[in-house]
């Protein structure tokens, strides 16, 4: 059974830094595209980042563009979401997700099978 679990989520002030973590177990890592998500109180579940099973293509939302980065390990069958220069309508929780096809439809929503419980991110102002 496939299990995603996230960690590294916080409090943090205005401008500081999160990395995020998301451990994969019971599915075949390096065979799915990865993605972040994340859902704010009263907001629909937005794509925030994603990347191909090789690491080779990355896709941000403009709103993070610059400022995150997702990487992964597929040694540790991890994926990753460093988070820089965060504010305050960065809060929500953050989800991570696996793709079955790989590199195809990575921001959209409905083409990921596995999802993450999520880890809460606040930023104060």
């Amino acid at each position: 059974q496939a299990q995603l679990v996230e960690s590294g989520g916080g409090l943090v002030q205005t401008g500081a830094s999160l990395k995020l973590s998301c451990e994969a177990s019971g599915l075949t890592f390096s065979t799915y595209g990865m993605g972040w998500f994340r859902q704010a109180p009263g907001k629909e579940r937005e794509f925030v980042a994603a990347i191909s099973t090789r690491g080779g293509n990355t896709y941000y939302a403009d709103s993070v563009k610059g400022r995150f980065t997702i990487s992964r390990d597929n040694a540790k069958n991890t994926v990753y979401l460093q988070m820089n220069a965060l504010k305050p309508e960065d809060t929500a929780d953050y989800y991570c997700a696996a793709n079955p096809y790989g590199s195809s439809g990575l921001n959209l929503r409905q083409t990921y099978r596995y999802w993450g419980q999520g880890t809460q991110v606040t930023v104060s102002s």
